[in-house]
């Protein structure tokens, strides 16, 4: 009788949320090591301050929030990072992210695209198309055009490096 024990059950479940839940902890704490150089105080930095309530909020750990404002003081460099780049039909994609070494992040950045059909633009070259990291233009696809699309957009999410993904399509 396949399927009957219940351990192996809950364990394929737990699995697959633990990682999606390392995927979101990992994302929170570079933001916050990002955050706590300037200062690591969160009573007087409210990007910190906001950002430690938010990771709180997703039941980050304590002990993990301390070790990344305390990594802040390391020597790795964490950077943020835009990258720009044009879709199927034209679409506008902006993708930001924290990396410890933007060269290489920049490299998979652009074999992804290659990859999957899109075409890396210039740093500046797609910033006119958003306001406040919202498109101003919104256009309409094709669903070959759509399904090509949400292709890149999930591989680009999957990246660690990645924080946010943004595309003027529909």
């Amino acid at each position: 009788m396949s399927g009957h024990n219940k351990w192996s059950q809950i364990k394929h479940r737990k699995g697959a949320q633990d990682a999606k839940k390392s995927v979101v902890f990992s994302k929170l704490l570079a933001l916050i090591s990002i955050a706590a150089k300037p200062d690591p105080n969160p009573d007087t930095n409210a990007r910190l301050r906001a950002l430690v309530e938010k990771a709180r909020s997703e039941n980050v750990p304590n002990d993990n929030i301390n070790r990344a404002i305390s990594r802040a003081k390391e020597d790795k460099d964490l950077k943020e990072f835009t990258f720009e780049c044009i879709g199927p039909e034209g679409v506008a994609i902006i993708v930001d992210g924290i990396t410890d070494n933007s060269n290489r992040t920049l490299q998979e950045m652009r074999a992804l695209c290659q990859e999957l059909g899109a075409k890396p633009a210039d740093p500046g070259s797609l910033m006119w198309a958003f306001e406040n990291r919202k498109p101003k233009f919104p256009q309409e696809i094709s669903v070959a055009a759509k399904e090509s699309l949400q292709n890149l957009l999930a591989a680009f999410e999957e990246h660690d490096d990645v924080q946010r993904v943004i595309s003027s399509a529909l």
